[in-house]
């Protein structure tokens, strides 16, 4: 499966010079929030293929939802037999819907044991903020969630994949890493994920 991933800012490889055809080759786009209801219905109108997005900080501004994607926030959705956990959002720094202290992101997860007992795990933890640690920032805005390393330990699944850390902050930060046997990808503006090629 080839998989587009998006994050924080339009691509203008996908939007503003976008050609008839550029998207065909996806089977999936995965959207780790932050950007704006129509971006994500003209991908989803032009790729003809499903959408599945988490929400970003900055998305209770946006005033509605992107038509014709599927929110994985807080589930688990099934697609193409991957199993993708969404939990968007990021650390509390100010009032807003999709902010969340380290609590509140743990209280997420145990409300999610019967979907993870019920699907058997996930294969794509898709999520807006980083893992703690894991090339996010010390300050709070940017900094990414421990809760998230544990989900990993325990279920293991083939990617994480997220926002919110933008890449042209700091040039060392990598668009790929790894935690134990799962690969860490960093979606910030796009990244493309070809599963079959990860496996060989």
């Amino acid at each position: 499966m080839k998989i587009l991933a998006v994050s924080d800012v339009p691509s203008d490889r996908y939007y503003e010079y976008y050609r008839p055809g550029k998207l065909d080759e996806f089977d999936l786009i995965l959207s780790c929030g932050d950007l704006r209801p129509e971006y994500l219905e003209f991908l989803v109108t032009m790729a003809r293929c499903p959408l599945i997005y988490v929400h970003g900080n900055h998305d209770d501004s946006y005033g509605r939802e992107p038509q014709g994607c599927i929110c994985a926030d807080d589930t688990i959705v099934e697609c193409g037999g991957l199993r993708i956990l969404g939990l968007g959002g990021s650390n509390r720094y100010r009032e807003g819907a999709y902010m969340y202290t380290e609590k509140q992101m743990q209280s997420r997860i145990r409300k999610l044991w019967l979907p993870l007992k019920k699907h058997h795990g996930f294969d794509i933890l898709l999520t807006h903020a980083p893992a703690f640690g894991l090339n996010d920032f010390e300050t709070i805005p940017h900094r990414g969630f421990e809760c998230f390393h544990t989900l990993m330990d325990k279920y293991e699944p083939s990617y994480f994949i997220h926002g919110h850390i933008h890449r042209n902050y700091d040039f060392r930060i990598p668009q790929r890493d790894h935690h134990g046997k799962t690969t860490v990808i960093n979606a910030f503006e796009y990244a493309v994920i070809d599963t079959e090629e990860d496996k060989s």
